[in-house]
């Protein structure tokens, strides 16, 4: 397909449109690696219009608080730690329009990678590997602001405290995480965790952050105060991406070599149960309202819709290489 010629393709599949799955306003979006695209998705409909990036490819997606305005960083061809192209900007892109409209420009290779909006201090964070740093982007101008030190090669991954006062990188190839203070702009620590991480999230408590060792079938659980690993969860195979249940009770985790999802019980840290899911799991989004967990699945081109009432499964189109998942909420 001549991707410089396509504005938009629709492809639809059938979603129940009751109970949990309902939702009234707001769309998924889904960073599709290999089809170089933005799945803007109405999940009461599985209606998905998909917008091409027309780069080499994006991984991750975040969105405005508004729901009107969508970030992919273009991160290159090759995997974390494997020599490819080096990224060099951030598409912006019109949710409504389904267009781009604008690019961040960060000036020279640097790899972008997560992008996560702070709302409490208006500004959009991306990881930039190849800087060892996470830069902040004024997201109406579109200008580079200033850099926060990672302390490590490869932070991949950002996740921030719900209180706004930490950001959190998982630095895949060092295997640890980095404690950013977001009001000094420094780095506060840097947790030694195992031989390679792979993503990061945190409780909404904000007590700890998780990530998975990628060379071991293991979650570590990451102390914030202490700043250590609390303790280990073991897998039935490798984890991926993982993110809480809003009443805080359970973690959703990818295992993309078992086509599973694990559901980790936070109060005992241990694996309640598993659930199927389409190959590859990999990143895991809980919708604002706490009812469904979407799980984008990289080799099937689709989302896994949880109900979390009840631990059922529908599916969603998406495209190929389906991978970095956000919310846009309509206002």
């Amino acid at each position: 397909m001549n991707y410089g010629s396509r504005i938009a393709f629709l492809l639809g599949t059938s979603l129940l449109t009751s109970g949990a799955f309902a939702q009234k306003s707001g769309e998924l979006l889904v960073a599709n690696q290999k089809d170089r695209t933005l799945s803007i998705i109405d999940v009461n409909t599985a209606h998905q219009i998909a917008v091409p990036e027309e780069r080499v490819t994006g991984h991750e997606v975040a969105s405005s608080p508004d729901g009107r305005t969508a970030y992919v960083p273009i991160y290159g061809n090759a995997g974390v730690g494997h020599a490819g192209t080096d990224g060099t900007e951030m598409l912006v892109i019109d949710i409504p329009s389904h267009k781009v409209v604008g690019t961040v420009d960060f000036g020279h290779p640097v790899r972008p990678h997560k992008p996560v909006y702070d709302a409490k201090r208006k500004v959009l964070y991306v990881t930039t590997e190849l800087d060892q740093s996470v830069t902040a982007v004024e997201p109406h101008t579109l200008k580079v602001l200033y850099a926060i030190p990672t302390g490590a090669l490869e932070s991949h991954m950002l996740v921030l405290s719900h209180d706004g006062r930490f950001g959190y990188t998982a630095n895949v190839g060092p295997g640890s995480v980095s404690v950013l203070d977001l009001n000094s702009r420094q780095t506060a620590a840097v947790i030694p965790v195992a031989t390679h991480v792979q993503r990061i999230s945190i409780s909404n408590d904000d007590k700890f952050v998780f990530t998975s060792d990628s060379s071991s079938p293991r979650l570590a659980v990451i102390d914030t105060a202490t700043r250590t690993v609390k303790t280990w969860v073991e897998l039935p195979v490798k984890g991926y991406g993982s993110a809480p249940t809003h009443d805080g009770r359970y973690l959703i985790l990818a295992l993309p070599s078992a086509a599973k999802v694990a559901v980790i019980d936070l109060v005992d840290f241990t694996v309640s149960k598993t659930i199927d899911v389409p190959k590859s799991p990999q990143e895991v989004l809980i919708r604002p309202d706490g009812k469904v967990a979407y799980v984008s699945c990289n080799s099937s081109h689709q989302i896994a819709a949880i109900d979390l009432s009840n631990w059922n499964t529908t599916l969603l189109e998406a495209g190929e290489g389906a991978d970095g998942l956000a919310w846009a909420s309509a206002k």
